[in-house]
């Protein structure tokens, strides 16, 4: 499979990614926060065993232990980026956990001791300092709510580095989904760890029909069908070059909320949104402009 082919996945992905903001918001409103990612999560490992519960009855040792890292990680990221959502403010958190696209090189080469590409590099700068246009984070002042969502993107660094190195060169239907299912449990243990000690015994849980099509939404949707997107397509492309393409995630979100609830974006976070494009571009292009022999992550 050609690069851009997985690429261009990823990027799908990542506009659906940006759609979820507005059913988790709607969510919410009915649910508290580790409730309904429990109820999402449910969901997506339900559907694992009906469409695909065959794969998984000769899970090896191998892919268990990968796939529970993995949805450690996944799920250590959710969490502490929700608990300091509550504690921060959007924008703040927004630019923060868009910070894995400037984490992610610097876990990949850790990870994987490859080098990074000049133009990958070049483009992770440019990305960052359209993102910090795009959200206008006031970080004068560094608080609690902040430190853990910094915490959450370095999760997300090391998700997206690891899963680059355990899905490299393999190609197995039944271990891809064995992965992803145990990506699901991994994250499953953590986000039930974050309900008792940040909610328990707090339950705000209020049946009704939009909170339904929000978990449908979040649990068929951006779980079950994405998760198996990202497992199967990110081995062809790179660690860093899908960070840049997810950093891309609060455009599409900004996108979806102007259209469904008339939210507008103003002329500075068109131009950060611009700036994050050419980022994305330059690294995926460079190397064709400049028609230079470089080295790929």
């Amino acid at each position: 499979m050609k690069a851009i082919h997985a690429e261009l996945m990823l990027l799908l992905m990542t506009v659906v990614w940006g759609a979820t903001f507005l059913f988790t918001k709607i969510g919410l409103e009915f649910s508290s926060p580790y409730v309904y990612l429990l109820l999402r999560f449910i969901v997506a490992i339900s559907l694992v065993l009906i469409f695909f519960g065959k794969h998984l009855k000769n899970i090896n040792t191998k892919i268990t232990k990968q796939g529970i890292f993995l949805g450690l990680l996944f799920g250590l990221g959710f969490t502490l980026q929700t608990t300091g959502l509550e504690l921060t403010e959007i924008q703040k958190s927004a630019f923060i956990t868009g910070l894995t696209v400037a984490l992610t090189p610097f876990a990949f080469r850790l990870i994987s001791k490859r080098r990074i590409s000049t133009y990958a590099q070049i483009g992770v700068v440019i990305a960052t300092y359209g993102l910090y246009i795009f959200t206008d984070p006031s970080l004068d002042n560094f608080n609690k709510g902040d430190f853990l969502t910094l915490l959450s993107t370095f999760c997300w660094a090391f998700f997206i580095s690891y899963l680059d190195k355990f899905t490299k060169g393999e190609e197995g239907f039944s271990d891809m989904i064995s992965l992803v299912f145990m990506q699901m449990v991994g994250a499953v243990i953590v986000i039930i760890i974050a309900y008792i000690i940040f909610e328990f015994p707090d339950l705000k849980f209020e049946m009704n029909n939009d909170l339904i099509l929000s978990v449908l939404f979040n649990g068929i949707i951006a779980s079950f069908v994405l998760m198996i997107v990202h497992t199967k397509y990110q081995r062809y492309t790179t660690a860093v070059k899908a960070a840049l393409i997810f950093s891309m995630e609060p455009i599409f979100a900004a996108i979806f909320a102007m259209i469904f609830i008339q939210e507008f974006l103003n002329s500075d976070e068109y131009l950060g949104a611009a700036v994050m494009l050419f980022g994305v571009l330059f690294s995926e292009l460079g190397p064709v402009l400049f028609r230079k022999k470089v080295v790929i992550n």
